[in-house]
């Protein structure tokens, strides 16, 4: 999903991947000095003017990997990297509900979070295997049509909340 987002960003914007890999898991323990690549993740999202966060759905909900990931950006209290961010999501699944859950525990986060969530246009594939090739390519054009339209609006709520904190 995030690499054919790459290729459906509006012109002039660049959308960078942040991968979770060799993320450890969170220990409150180490907060305070957090290891390197939970700094390179914190740095990265403070750097992004918006968060394009794209998730399955395992067991009605994100995966752990992912609340992983979002607890680690959002400590120690007080010095959350998530806190002001424009932030929409997409989801693929080979169900029928295209990650409706996921999403909405996402948004339940988001809110504590405060991250500003773009509402819509939501992006939920379902039956997912359909709509990607085997290389992983998105080959469904009414999926690539609602992503670009979220991704154009992701940059136009980024813009408009920025221009709001300038005037």
């Amino acid at each position: 999903m995030l690499r054919a987002a790459q290729k459906l960003v509006p012109e002039g914007v660049e959308l960078n991947i942040f991968d979770l890999e060799g993320l450890p898991l969170f220990n409150q323990d180490e907060e305070q000095h957090p290891p390197p690549r939970v700094t390179e993740l914190k740095a990265a999202i403070r750097a992004a003017n918006a968060i394009l966060i794209a998730t399955p759905e395992y067991n009605y909900s994100v995966p752990g990997v992912l609340k992983n990931a979002i607890d680690w950006a959002s400590r120690p209290y007080g010095d959350s990297a998530w806190s002001g961010k424009p932030v929409a999501i997409l989801g693929a699944s080979p169900g029928t509900l295209g990650t409706v859950r996921a999403q909405m525990a996402l948004r339940q986060m988001s809110v504590f979070l405060d991250m500003h969530q773009l509402n819509q246009p939501e992006v939920m594939i379902t039956n997912a295997h359909e709509k990607f090739d085997a290389h992983g390519n998105l080959t469904d054009e009414k999926t690539r049509e609602l992503m670009r339209k979220q991704l154009t609006r992701l940059v136009e709520w980024s813009r408009r909340l920025e221009a709001g904190k300038q005037g």
